[in-house]
């Protein structure tokens, strides 16, 4: 399957194509996000309140039309426009990118959140700072589409793009999406930093 930054694609037999995601979907991609991360730990750092949902489609807003080194996709699902998942890929490196957030909201607990999020800086850093990277910043795919592809559509679109650029690829993955991360040929490189947020560190070296 060939991908490029232009085009839709979608699996042979599948109702389930790979887009370009658009200021329009912003809502619907709020939904998937909170649908895909309903657990306590995560709503922790983001609360599911209207505030909250009105920060991400802000700052989602703000990326797609001033970054254009963020790609937002998403998984439609051709048989009733559904979006079934979606991923933000950073194709640049962190210190190419700037903060990753724009100021917490006031719902947020903003000690909690600068640790979690430093965190993961820390270990992108550790890893694969000084290197040509892109960073797999976001993937979160609805539970009505769980293991359909869709988030391999999206974690394989990233890859290809990093092999293309010669760029490592960077996740900080749950212990669930881990087993998906390693078919692309990610490799877990935690320490105990990462380990305590229940999240492991993985890089992808670029293929030719």
């Amino acid at each position: 399957m060939t991908v490029n930054t232009t085009q839709s694609t979608s699996t042979s037999g599948s109702p389930l194509r790979l887009e370009h995601a658009t200021p329009e979907d912003i809502p619907e991609l709020i939904e998937v996000w909170y649908n895909a991360f309903d657990t306590p730990e995560m709503l922790e750092i983001w609360p599911n309140t209207p505030g909250v949902r009105q920060w991400w489609d802000q700052a989602n807003r703000h990326d797609m039309l001033h970054k254009p080194q963020e790609k937002y996709l998403k998984v439609v699902d051709t048989r009733n426009g559904r979006i079934a998942a979606y991923a933000k890929w950073s194709l640049q490196t962190a210190e190419e990118r700037g903060p990753r957030f724009p100021p917490w909201h006031s719902d947020m607990d903003p000690q909690r959140n600068n640790a979690f999020i430093g965190n993961m800086e820390t270990g992108r850093a550790r890893l694969v700072g000084g290197k040509k990277n892109f960073y797999l910043d976001m993937l979160g795919t609805h539970t009505d589409y769980r293991k359909m592809g869709a988030a391999r559509m999206l974690i394989g679109w990233g890859c290809q793009m990093a092999d293309q650029e010669g760029a490592f690829a960077y996740i900080d993955a749950s212990a669930d999406g881990r087993p998906v991360y390693e078919k692309f040929g990610f490799v877990d490189r935690s320490d105990s930093a990462s380990a305590a947020v229940g999240l492991a560190s993985m890089v992808r070296e670029p293929r030719k």
